[in-house]
């Protein structure tokens, strides 16, 4: 069967299920909206969490980030698992016994202050829009390879599908969609990743195939493969893929403001209101990491494989022979296909009908490729967001593998896309509406604006979307490093210092907040400043080298400091909030906090 038809029928019923089951579990109250009645089984929440957790960058973007960072990449593993069990050990069970809704009505009622609140909400949304972005790219990525439509129409037509389930079902529909998403995108990722650790090791398991040898067809080399793939690559002049190249500092902010950005996603969070006890929350943490992991230790094989796999099409030949005679492949199908959607491009600088890849920024071999009669790296963009879609077809997979890979790739992007909507939609309709302006709206009213406040985030999203800053765990990780900024130091004072006040918990957000988008704007070169010439986005150019990806971790440390410092300063809090904060962290039935 033609690919196309294939994968449209594919991708079909994966929707007509996801859409049916919104309306089979439509919300209908605005408890079932918000955190799904709070009757989720554990195990199937922790399915739900996993799939609202891995988003496009997991599924599409971190081993395309693998593939072309290599070394420097493990940033993206450590941080986000990372993050999350600090997310499950630290935060989720002390929030789930608190009760609230949202992350904004924890930290308005835990800093006795709607000003804090209302601060929280901003932050809330800044950092939610700005990773859903990185959803939206996915989702243009995935439909515009299988449909063969330009990046804008993906993006559209993935906005219509979120619309409809999204906004019709709530976070009871969202959670049983998000279920079977799962199942989904980890059989779209697991199976392509078997079939070509098989094809180049001849061991089934991805994980163990990474540390195997080199053994193409069941042919052994008696090399490993990262071997063979640093010599290939520093064949074509590029750097050792195992080998760091970025700065140890940034390395290590990178990590550090990924595993906090983690623990401060509000859409994650709130998963863990969904579940009917504390010790359910706990629970569902740990079956959600069990689900993570799978996809996680999976993905270094496929991007160190998809490497591999790209350079042998595209150059299967022996670089810098004795004769000088390059023997060079002309242009595969799958670049064909994928050119028309604009995330990969080349040009045929020497008009001989085939495609030179290499670094042409490493002068000594730069040097060398023009005695050959190379004239540039033809190869002028491949996406890093295209690689694991694109793995299949560069392997020479059958079609059922790569219809599957899309289905899960657009599972991944809207199961994720899904859970920041409904995150944006509460914080605006519970937190700010209800919460704030118009606290004795009805429950039909608020459950209205929030439908319609969720149908405007997505317009945003996709208008974004369109239009992004960069690829997707690019945009993914400036979210982080925004939650980290801000959120994640008033949750854990919160939880943790009985002293922390509303007045040190709205300056420490504000100056957290503040910064890290000062560095990222100014980094970006996302200002314009009459009369200026903007640094442009280099090493070079940072201050101490942090990368404005890795900044978050350094705007906690000015969050933390600053709530610190004014919460010492000013008044403690009221007797009652001490007591609650001591209430939350006992477990019910321990000691004379409790009351019990």
């Amino acid at each position: 069967m033609d690919l196309k038809i294939l994968t449209i029928i594919v991708v079909g019923a994966t929707f007509a299920l996801y859409i049916g089951i919104a309306i089979w579990a439509r919300a209908a109250t605005t408890g079932e909206f918000y955190v799904a009645g709070k009757g989720v089984h554990p195990v199937l929440n922790g399915m739900a969490t996993a799939a609202d957790w891995m988003s496009a960058a997991s599924f599409i973007s971190m081993a395309g980030l693998i593939a072309f960072s290599g070394f420097d990449a493990s940033a993206y593993l450590m941080g986000w698992t990372g993050g999350y069990v600090l997310l499950a050990l630290l935060l989720a069970p002390y929030l789930r016994k608190f009760g609230k809704f949202t992350v904004p009505e924890f930290i308005g009622d835990r800093y006795y202050s709607q000003t804090a609140r209302i601060v929280a909400v901003v932050c809330l949304i800044v950092a939610s829009v700005t990773y859903v972005i990185g959803q939206m790219k996915g989702v243009g990525v995935a439909f515009s390879s299988f449909l063969e439509v330009p990046y804008t129409w993906g993006v559209v037509i993935g906005m219509a599908i979120v619309f409809v389930y999204a906004v019709l079902g709530g976070m009871k529909g969202i959670t049983y969609t998000q279920i079977a998403q799962y199942v989904v995108l980890i059989t779209a990722y697991t199976i392509p990743a078997v079939f070509i650790s098989l094809h180049l090791t001849g061991n089934p398991l991805p994980q163990i195939g990474l540390g195997s040898e080199y053994a193409r067809d069941g042919v052994a080399s008696g090399v490993p493969i990262l071997a063979k793939l640093d010599q290939v690559i520093t064949d074509l002049g590029f750097a050792e893929y195992t080998a760091q190249k970025g700065s140890t500092i940034n390395i290590f902010l990178l990590t550090l403001s990924l595993m906090i950005g983690t623990a401060g996603l509000p859409h994650v969070i709130i998963r863990f209101f969904t579940v009917p006890k504390v010790k359910d929350a706990r629970s569902s943490a740990g079956w959600a990491l069990v689900f993570i992991a799978i996809l996680y230790t999976t993905a270094p094989a496929v991007g160190a494989m998809a490497r591999l796999n790209l350079v042998d099409t595209i150059q299967p030949g022996e670089v810098g022979s004795a004769t000088g005679n390059i023997e060079l492949t002309a242009l595969p199908t799958w670049m064909l296909r994928w050119e028309k959607t604009g995330l990969l491009k080349w040009e045929d600088k020497n008009s001989d009908g085939r495609l030179q890849y290499y670094d042409d920024k490493n002068a000594a071999f730069a040097a060398k490729a023009e005695q050959w009669g190379w004239k540039g790296n033809e190869l002028t963009k491949v996406d890093r967001d295209i690689m694991v879609i694109a793995n299949p077809e560069i392997a020479g997979l059958p079609n059922w593998v790569i219809a599957l890979v899309a289905a899960g790739g657009l599972a991944a992007a809207l199961s994720t896309a899904a859970g920041l909507l409904l995150a944006i939609s509460s914080a605006i309709s519970h937190d700010l509406l209800k919460g704030v302006f118009m606290p004795s709206i009805s429950e039909k009213a608020e459950l209205l604006a929030g439908r319609i406040a969720m149908a405007g985030a997505i317009l945003l999203a996709g208008w974004l979307g369109i239009n992004p800053p960069g690829f997707a765990a690019e945009v993914v990780a400036l979210a982080f490093g925004l939650a980290a900024s801000s959120i994640f130091p008033a949750l854990m004072m919160g939880i943790f210092d009985k002293r922390a006040n509303s007045m040190g918990a709205i300056a420490g957000m504000l100056a957290g907040l503040t910064f890290t988008l000062v560095y990222i704007f100014w980094f970006k070169g996302w200002f314009f400043v009459p009369g200026t010439n903007m640094a442009p986005n280099t090493p070079d150019n940072w201050l101490l080298g942090i990368s404005p990806e890795a900044i978050g971790a350094v705007g906690a440390l000015v969050n933390f400091v600053v709530a610190y410092v004014v919460s010492h300063a000013t008044a403690p809090p009221p007797e009652h909030i001490q007591h609650l904060v001591e209430d939350i962290r006992v477990p019910k039935g321990a000691g004379e906090a409790t009351g019990h």
